[in-house]
């Protein structure tokens, strides 16, 4: 079926005001101010009078499968279902292992990844884990990258926490240039995810690699960057000498309470301080377990990460830090996108109908479309997983 989406106010993420847009066998086939039918075939035609229309959010580090529970057995996570990411305008999702890559495998990642393509919705995957050496699915990182359609990169690789694996400046170096010849071998960006923890030598490792090989910064995507104003400050000192940073969406009352800065105050202090808006993006680390450490690294409380507040920072980004809707949308869509070396995150001739209509004023997602499958419409999941 064809679908016409007439008058939306209409952002690629770049501003190209009032549009009608067509979208066809799950690709958009024509854009501009008045499109006009004539045809005997069926057409869906959406109102999009008071909407405004963009690429969907691009939700770059997530744990389909969910996360490793710090507090034992009874704490690991619950899985993602679809609607998780669709009601909240999330067309494609990066998934990885966080923690536990034990009890969380690949194997079960891969899998969940394509349950979740077969009902429409776009994810990619990260090989490996925390840890190094980092664990792969054939047996090599080169090899996951160049067979496995679904691995586009490796992560989220721990730094500067002290659940990471305490790697060298050799492992990581290593780890990155493999990861970055089998991504050249098999047209993939080959990034590496790179968990940040509350640790002060916040990025120095990295810095390191930059000086002392031929790995530059732009192949390392570090996130969590809004742990803390120091953290934050090394992470525009990071974005000044040619990397990207990420904000953590998903947060706790007690985290904000002792420094953290929320991911849409992050993006909005980074952007007063006059860094690139194509540095910066925002994720949601939905289904991640988010534990709660105190000062000596003791756990005294565990929540759940949510992809929903990827949308909740998106809004609170324009609503409450007066930051523009191109700003807020590049975080979440076309800057992920370009970092992790993926056609998705933007609204093209030709592209994925990766698509929001979102009410003007609240920003809530009244229609959703992933490959062109209509997910949302009047703001009800009209898709579903099977037991959801």
């Amino acid at each position: 079926m064809l679908t016409l989406i007439r008058g939306a106010n209409l952002y690629t993420p770049v501003p190209q005001g009032k549009m009608d847009v067509l979208i066809a066998g799950g690709k958009v086939v024509d854009f501009q101010p008045l499109i006009k039918l004539d045809s005997n075939t069926e057409v869906k035609i959406i109102d999009a009078k008071g909407c405004i229309l963009t690429p969907g959010f691009v939700d770059s580090l997530v744990h389909i499968t969910g996360g490793g529970g710090e507090a034992g057995f009874a704490s690991r996570t619950p899985e993602m279902n679809l609607t998780d990411a669709s009601l909240y305008g999330i067309t494609t999702v990066i998934a990885a292992l966080g923690t536990d890559s034990s009890s969380r495998t690949l194997h079960n990642l891969i899998a969940k990844a394509k349950g979740l393509k077969e009902l429409g919705l776009n994810v990619f995957c990260h090989t490996g884990s925390y840890h190094l050496p980092a664990k792969t699915l054939t047996g090599s990182v080169t090899n996951d990258l160049m067979y496995i359609e679904e691995f586009i990169g490796v992560g989220e690789v721990a730094i500067s926490d002290h659940r990471s694996s305490q790697p060298t400046i050799q492992q990581l170096a290593e780890l990155a240039a493999e990861s970055k010849v089998a991504g050249m071998l098999s047209g993939k960006k080959g990034t590496i995810s790179i968990h940040v923890g509350p640790i002060d030598s916040h990025l120095d490792i990295l810095h390191q690699i930059d000086k002392n090989t031929d790995i530059a910064l732009s192949q390392f995507y570090p996130t969590h960057m809004n742990r803390n104003k120091a953290l934050l400050d090394a992470g525009i000192a990071f974005c000044q000498q040619g990397g990207s940073i990420d904000f953590t969406t998903s947060t706790t009352d007690y985290d904000l309470a002792h420094g953290e800065y929320a991911a849409a105050r992050a993006l909005a202090y980074c952007l007063d301080k006059g860094v690139d808006p194509s540095l910066l993006t925002m994720s949601s680390d939905g289904h991640a377990s988010l534990p709660i450490f105190d000062d000596k690294f003791n756990l005294i409380g565990l929540e759940v990460g949510k992809e929903s507040s990827l949308l909740h920072a998106f809004t609170q980004a324009v609503h409450e830090y007066g930051i523009s809707i191109e700003h807020a949308l590049m975080a979440v869509t076309s800057n992920p996108a370009q970092v992790l070396g993926i056609n998705k995150g933007t609204l093209t001739l030709g592209g994925d109908a990766d698509l929001l209509l979102l009410n003007e004023k609240t920003l809530v997602p009244q229609h959703v479309w992933s490959n062109g499958i209509h997910m949302v419409e009047d703001n009800k999941a009209i898709v579903k997983g099977a037991f959801e």
